[in-house]
């Protein structure tokens, strides 16, 4: 198995990008050969997620036709690891600190985790205090070695760390992100004493601020011996399969890193799957401007799943990077597309409080057992049951016709929810309420996060198209639009899969940064420049072990920047110039269009330099359109929509051609998913495929 490299294909090998999600594992095959993209759903296995990888893969290949020593890279995103820390289902680690500083993670940062609930509990530390152990190792502050252990002191930490029966454990030294070799070092001998592998904060993430520092180190521990586990069965299942082809994982920042990366530094991947589907639906607008498709406007991503939606913004032909994020209440600072949940999915729960009113989630179905109607003894009803019980979806259409839906199972629970919130009528308009009042609870609860995110942003969703995807999202897109106002939604040709075709779009990218903790003055630039180039320096060795020597690259620069007397930074894209009045220019720039001032006059300070490395990937080949059918509906059924049934026509999306309008209510088909247009809604297809919703009137 080609683990150690992370080569992309060059355009003639077979790609497979594959998300492996709560309720479905989802993968998408391109054959540049063929000059085609194929998509595919495969029910997850929550217990051994890679079974369900491995069987979906088999089925597809064989279904296709490809031999599977042809495939030329799998590209895939997983939630493991993410799901192990928010579960605190981990490794067993320890973690070893400069000594006087064995209550890092006890005393955090000292904030409450509320500041209007005086009982609130803290978040637990990852470690136990009794598995932090003190080393007399630390640098001062310039740099310099201020303290270093001894053979014997680290032969009797190797012993205390054997005795704790460890997995893993994490090294953050005072002042180590200002070398990081001093840290790799003492992992080395730490790792050689105690037989455990050492994950060093600085050599992960070289930055200022000892805490979040130290909280890297330690969810990389945590995670890594999971990860290395699910990585090695990957690798033997694919071998036995006969797949020789390298394997790339896709990671937080949108980009992929090779296994052998991914295995150093597990938690670069921990919020990999949604960054994926961020980064397809920012190529997908960047082609729709180019044809006029789509015109001043920015998008929102709506990720919608088994277990949860989540959304994410661009402005332009990026999307928003953060630079810290919370994962299960423990910050972590590394660069992550700025993905934020936002309500349900369509596993989640449909229940009643003992107050008596109807919610939904946060507690979900998953693939197993999953909604009633899959028929697999599940009893309490989901969103996906609401979606049904409605008339949105075909029973014998789930998944192309390959999972049968339970339809009689999924009104009789939801008539039950109805009984308990006193509900008269038919069984099934009893049902039909029910759904319909559950959709309302999760939508309003998506719309609420959705303007918190935007307002806090100082952004207007009229000025924003909506792209869904995920095997739920164009199903509720229409629902979330008008609730918020927004006009215009974009779904993709495959939405239903389309993280896992980010996956196999997306370019290498690594982001290395160092502390820089220098004003912006006129003799800036040298240093500048200076530290630039070691960044750029470590970068192309990266680029080199993971892309090869010979294919294309590209660096992006930025600083996190501020005025003196600021508490917080901006993080500021550097291009081309490295001069100190092109930093300040940049900086000024960036703070007005934020905060809407800039001050000539004040004292800047840069506090970290970012250097993104991306070897860019061949591009996918668009999916190719049918000539379309006939202009009429397959059929008609009825819908459940504002309290009354209408009649709705049912459309084929593969039948429609490019320039064909529709209008609402209608219902429109496709294997992977299926869109609900509302009345007062019309649809278009353009010329890529893409099916543009539009709001007609202000009151449907």
């Amino acid at each position: 198995m080609a683990e150690a490299s992370g080569q992309l294909p060059d355009g003639r090998g077979v790609r497979v990008g594959i998300d492996v999600g709560g309720t479905f594992t989802d993968f998408v095959l391109h054959d540049p050969a063929a000059g085609r993209l194929v998509f595919f759903k495969e029910p997850s296995t929550p217990d051994e997620p890679s079974r369900a990888l491995l069987q979906g893969l088999s089925t597809l290949l064989t279904r296709e036709g490809i031999a599977f020593d042809q495939v030329g890279a799998l590209m895939h995103g997983t939630t493991i690891g993410l799901n192990a820390i928010i579960q605190r289902k981990g490794a067993k680690i320890g973690l070893i600190v400069s000594r006087g500083f064995r209550d890092i993670l006890e005393i955090a940062r000292c904030r409450m985790p509320s500041s209007f609930d005086l009982h609130a509990d803290k978040e637990t530390p990852l470690v136990p205090r009794d598995r932090v152990v003190e080393l007399n190792a630390r640098l001062n502050s310039d740099g310099s070695l201020a303290a270093a252990p001894d053979a014997a002191e680290i032969a009797a930490l190797g012993e205390a760390l054997r005795a704790m029966d460890l997995d893993a454990a994490a090294l953050v030294t005072l002042n180590g992100y200002l070398d990081p070799a001093f840290e790799e070092d003492l992992a080395a001998q730490i790792a050689e004493a105690s037989g455990l592998e050492i994950s060093a904060a600085a050599v992960i993430w070289p930055e200022i601020r000892e805490y979040e520092r130290a909280l890297v180190a330690c969810l990389n521990a945590y995670i890594q011996p999971l990860m290395h586990r699910y990585f090695d069965g990957l690798i033997a299942g694919l071998s036995q399969m006969g797949v020789s082809a390298p394997v790339l994982v896709t990671a937080s920042n949108g980009g992929s890193l090779s296994v052998a990366s991914a295995r150093a530094r597990p938690v670069e991947t921990v919020l990999s799957g949604p960054a994926s589907g961020v980064m397809a639906a920012v190529r997908l607008a960047e082609a729709a401007r180019a044809t006029g498709d789509l015109t001043g406007q920015g998008i929102v991503t709506f990720d919608m799943g088994g277990t949860s939606s989540d959304i994410a913004i661009a402005g332009g032909a990026t999307p928003e990077l953060a630079t810290r994020t919370d994962i299960g209440g423990l910050p972590l600072v590394l660069p992550v597309v700025d993905v934020s949940a936002i309500g349900a999915g369509g596993g989640s729960v449909v229940w009643v409080d003992p107050h008596g009113l109807l919610k939904v989630g946060p507690q979900s179905a998953g693939a197993a057992p999953g909604p009633v109607c899959y028929g697999r003894g599940g009893t309490a009803p989901a969103v996906t049951d609401c979606y049904l019980t409605l008339g949105y979806i075909d029973p014998a259409g789930f998944l192309g016709g390959r999972m049968q839906l339970d339809a009689p199972a999924a009104e009789a629970a939801l008539a039950q929810i109805g009984g308990k919130l006193g509900y008269e009528g038919s069984p099934r308009d009893i049902a039909a309420r029910t759904a319909e009042g559950a959709l309302a609870v999760t939508t309003a609860g998506m719309a609420s996060a959705l303007y918190k995110t935007l307002a806090e942003r100082g952004l207007d969703p009229r000025g924003f198209a909506l792209m869904p995807f995920g095997g739920a999202g164009p199903t509720h897109a229409s629902r979330l639009a008008e609730e918020t106002g927004i006009r215009h939604v974009i779904v993709p040709p495959a939405a239903g899969t389309f993280c896992a075709q980010g996956a196999a779009g997306a370019d290498l990218r690594r982001d290395f940064v160092r502390s820089f903790r220098l004003d912006v003055t006129p003799d800036l630039t040298a240093a500048l420049s200076a530290a630039f180039a070691a960044l750029e320096g470590e970068a192309a060795l990266w680029l080199d072990a993971e892309n090869g020597t010979t294919r294309p690259r590209r660096f992006e620069r930025a600083a996190d920047m501020r005025y003196h007397g600021q508490a917080y930074e901006l993080r500021v894209r550097l291009e081309g110039d490295l001069s100190a009045g092109a930093a300040r220019a940049a900086f000024e720039a960036e703070h007005k269009r934020i905060y809407g001032f800039a001050d000539p006059q004040g004292r800047i300070a840069i506090g970290t330099i970012r250097l993104a490395a991306i070897g860019p990937a061949d591009p996918l080949l668009p999916p190719k359109l049918t000539s379309g059918g006939e202009a009429a509906p397959k059929g008609h059924r009825p819908l459940w929509l504002k309290d009354r049934w209408h009649e709705a026509a049912v459309w084929r999306r593969a039948a429609l051609a490019p320039g064909l309008s529709l209008s609402g209510p209608a219902v429109i088909e496709q294997d992977d998913t299926t869109t609900i247009l509302l009345p007062g809604w019309s649809a278009r297809v353009d010329e890529a495929g893409n099916l543009h919703l539009e709001r007609l009137t202000d009151a449907a």
